[in-house]
């Protein structure tokens, strides 16, 4: 999998984390006919749930900063989405080329709030865009356990700056997504909720999901090797290589889980 770029391991993952997004969406009750925005839409695979639960009245726009990322989001929502209701644009998230009050909701899932940058200002931003009494929620992956049996090198790996990302030490605790709850306060949002949603992974693994979780292992501890000791990394090697015969997916008992957490609410 060596070269696989971004939009690649966003494409190649998603097969793990559909039913997750899926009831995520579902707490939010997002009404038929509604009008909404994915704001970080990556490849556009949660534009296309999203835009289900509209249905084919509704519409909804999905804006990411990079145009390779959107061309991708357009051809796979051409080719398997309801594309008459599913639009695309290129964007600063700072400056959202939109009027204010032109949605009903929005959502950003690992992007605002989530990224290494400062929140407040992208979040007030899409609060412009949103009507009043509209909804606006944060989501993103919180925690993972895709090693089992080897607890110990797998808090490891995660204790490292690849492992803690998109957060590093240096930025101040108010910026870790886990305290978005205050970031919507900040913003003036009321009625805030957070809820936790878990994700299962089991075996028998097809292709699609052992190439998914390989790519998440890159995407996770890919960068972690200088961070850990010579023989944690050697066997975190041959745990997630698929040509090592200790190769932990193709064990008969493999399981793991990860969280997603979503923080929503409503426009004053």
């Amino acid at each position: 999998m060596a070269g696989t770029s971004y939009a690649d391991q966003l494409e190649i993952t998603y097969c793990l984390r559909e039913k997750t997004i899926r009831a995520m969406i579902d707490l939010l009750r997002i009404p038929p006919g509604s009008r909404g925005l994915d704001v970080g839409c990556g490849v556009g695979q949660p534009v296309m749930q999203l835009a289900q639960a509209v249905g084919p009245e509704g519409l909804v726009m999905g804006v990411d900063a990079g145009a390779d990322i959107l061309t991708r989001a357009s051809g796979m929502a051409t080719c398997g989405g309801p594309a008459e209701h599913i639009y695309f644009a290129r964007a600063d998230f700072r400056r959202l080329p939109f009027k204010s009050n032109s949605f009903d909701w929005a959502w950003s899932v690992d992007g605002v709030g989530y990224a290494p940058v400062d929140p407040l200002p992208l979040v007030t931003e899409m609060t412009r865009v949103i009507r009043p009494g509209g909804i606006l929620a944060l989501a993103a992956w919180t925690s993972q356990q895709l090693l089992p049996g080897y607890p110990g090198l797998e808090a490891r790996l995660n204790a490292t700056s690849a492992g803690i990302a998109p957060f590093r030490e240096s930025m101040p605790p108010e910026r870790h997504f886990l305290r978005c709850g205050y970031l919507l306060e900040r913003a003036g949002l009321r009625d805030i909720e957070v809820t936790t949603v878990p994700g299962d992974i089991r075996a028998p693994l097809d292709k699609a999901a052992q190439a998914a979780l390989v790519s998440l292992f890159k995407m996770h501890w890919g960068a972690a090797e200088t961070e850990v000791s010579k023989q944690d990394w050697s066997r975190y090697m041959r745990l997630s290589q698929p040509d090592s015969p200790k190769f932990i997916l193709n064990r008969s008992d493999y399981y793991a889980f990860f969280t997603y957490t979503v923080f929503y609410g409503k426009i004053a």
